[in-house]
């Protein structure tokens, strides 16, 4: 059964294509490719989150609280109709994220969600996540608001599974069209040739992990997929003229965003 309920701390970085080969080198050593790069190449994951009407969730989560939580569904490739899915809740607490998800065909969370918890799957593998997503289906008004997809490699620590190093690029959303088995397209959000680095952990890191990012000048950053994507949507929607061309800088500060008209 695969692994269902998380409890670490996720940090976040940004590298560019050419950090990317030289973190990569320097990781082999400690580290092992999932289950999914096992050929050499990335995976893509797609998922639609789900909000209010007047996107409370990623509003409230923009502003930095000590709480907040998202409900989104995901799958690994473009799924069938029939095929498995993840429904998710993420919270975040004191920089402490807990994770729960349950095992569900795509049609089951469809209907799930669509029906307001209503409508129970005859399968799942999670009982008490079901119940949790109930509470909060019937807690706020959900309904799906963006898909947002990318491509992945990731790593586990040899011997030490808690340890887990992900790198997502090609990260890109669209608001339109929001069934997963549509596809994964979508406007970019981070441009080509930056890769969102997260560290996920419930200890702490090991040192020579830190001392690689101290080599290479990585910083930790503050950085949402659906927080930026919806950053993005406002400055459209407020100036439709506004080109969706736009440049990116890393620095001290981490990826630093100017739209070009």
């Amino acid at each position: 059964m695969p692994m269902e309920v998380f409890n670490r701390y996720e940090k976040k970085y940004f590298v560019t294509d050419e950090q990317l080969q030289r973190v990569l080198a320097a990781i082999e050593e400690h580290m092992t490719p999932d289950k999914h790069n096992r050929t050499g190449g990335t995976y893509s994951i797609s998922n639609i989150y789900y909000d209010t009407p007047d996107d409370y969730l990623i509003r409230t989560s923009l502003t930095h609280p000590s709480y907040k939580e998202k409900l989104r569904l995901r799958t690994y490739g473009i799924p069938g109709k029939s095929d498995e899915a993840f429904l998710e809740i993420k919270k975040k607490v004191e920089g402490l994220v807990n994770k729960r998800r349950t095992s569900i065909s795509l049609t089951d969370a469809y209907g799930f969600m669509e029906e307001k918890g209503a409508v129970l799957p005859a399968v799942y593998t999670n009982p008490q996540v079901i119940k949790e997503l109930l509470f909060m289906v019937n807690r706020y008004e959900l309904m799906p608001k963006v898909m947002i997809a990318y491509d992945r490699l990731a790593f586990f620590e040899k011997g030490n599974p808690d340890l887990r190093i992900s790198f997502d690029t090609n990260i890109r959303g669209r608001r339109n069209d929001l069934r997963l088995e549509s596809g994964n397209f979508g406007r970019l959000i981070v441009p080509r040739g930056f890769w969102l680095m997260e560290i996920k952990t419930a200890r702490a890191m090991p040192l020579w992990l830190a001392a690689l990012l101290s080599e290479e000048e990585i910083r930790r950053v503050s950085f949402s997929k659906y927080g930026r994507e919806y950053e993005q949507h406002l400055a459209l929607a407020e100036d439709p003229l506004l080109s969706p061309a736009y440049k990116y800088n890393i620095g001290k500060d981490g990826l630093k965003q100017c739209w070009i008209h």
